[in-house]
């Protein structure tokens, strides 16, 4: 019987999950960053804040194998909401995003396993908020976002350089008032949901070592405007948004195949304007808005593997909305 692309095995000889190719069976590589920095860190940045006059520019992060709360790590070059979040293993990226009424095409980085504020990297090709991002240990990703008109502008960066944007091709929509954060395996970059300019269910995806226009993966479960992702190399989580109530579903995809999303579980909340985070094994979403126009510093965990609802992980430095994650044990590396 012939093998499919995708398929997954378990070699009893390696013990090593192992995925096919197409041609052969490759190594899935899932291991924690711990030894390099300590464990792998979720770090957050920007929004908007209660708290602050508009915008924050403020950034925490946490160690995503522990619980409790956030941490202060410094600040952004530019207060701003909407932004989008990725990283390789080394080094966290934020770009785009609004300081109203002016979109900014601003790109920032940080060093991860460090805390301190941010240093500017270059610009987006287009000046946008409510980007979606992915990225492997290489290359960073921003697709879509709203620069004052939806745009389905597909951006790469190469994350261990600095300077602007490149073209990379088009998303199929214009998919965009999207989550803040990175769902990537080391090949692919998905992205899902938002609106066109109506909200829409859609899972489309790139090769992100690549360059071109995005393909169709799937669809998510229900339609999904402002929620969180998260991803390991298998498994790809998104979760809450605006259905166009508020949300607390969680769905997966299993990323190196092709098809529709499945239920996974639920947050401990439902709310939007929301971000995510992972390591191999955990997945972490945080902040947000809930029902009553509140804002929210909530971080929820699951385990990526399992199925079940999330738990209660610890609280964000500021209650939030509008903001960006990204980590160093995503996925992609």
């Amino acid at each position: 019987m012939p093998v499919s692309f995708g398929a997954l095995r378990f070699n009893t000889d390696s013990n090593k999950l192992e995925l096919y190719d197409g041609n052969q069976w490759t190594e899935i590589v899932a291991s924690s960053p711990d030894s390099q920095t300590g464990g792998a860190r979720g770090v957050f940045g920007g929004g908007y804040s209660p708290t602050y006059p508009t915008n924050t520019n403020v950034i925490g992060y946490i160690t995503i194998s522990t619980t409790g709360n956030a941490i202060s790590f410094g600040t952004l070059t530019q207060a701003r909401i909407a932004l989008g979040g990725l990283a390789s293993s080394t080094r966290g990226v934020f770009g785009g995003g609004l300081l109203s009424p002016a979109n900014q095409n601003t790109i920032d980085f940080i060093t991860i396993s460090s805390t301190g504020n941010a240093s500017d990297f270059g610009d987006l090709t287009q000046a946008r908020h409510w980007v979606q991002t992915g990225s492997n240990s290489t290359r960073g990703i921003f697709a879509g976002g709203n620069s004052g008109t939806i745009v389905n502008t597909i951006d790469y960066v190469t994350i261990a350089s600095t300077g602007s944007a490149q073209d990379f091709g088009d998303l199929i929509t214009s998919a965009t008032i999207t989550s803040g954060s990175s769902c990537s395996s080391s090949t692919r970059s998905i992205f899902a949901g938002g609106a066109n300019p109506g909200a829409t269910n859609n899972i489309e995806f790139v090769t992100t070592s690549t360059l071109g226009n995005a393909a169709d993966f799937g669809d998510l479960t229900i339609i999904r405007v402002r929620d969180g992702r998260c991803s390991n190399a298998i498994r790809g989580l998104f979760g809450g948004g605006f259905t166009p109530g508020f949300a607390s579903s969680i769905d997966y995809i299993t990323i190196s195949s092709l098809g529709n999303a499945v239920n996974f579980g639920n947050l401990t909340q439902a709310r939007a304007n929301m971000t995510g985070c992972s390591s191999p094994t955990r997945g972490v979403f945080a902040g947000g808005y809930i029902p009553g126009s509140t804002f929210s510093n909530i971080i929820d965990y699951v385990t990526i593997m399992s199925t079940g609802n999330a738990v209660d992980f610890g609280d964000l430095t500021i209650v939030v909305n509008h903001l960006a994650a990204c980590s160093n044990g995503h996925g992609g590396l």
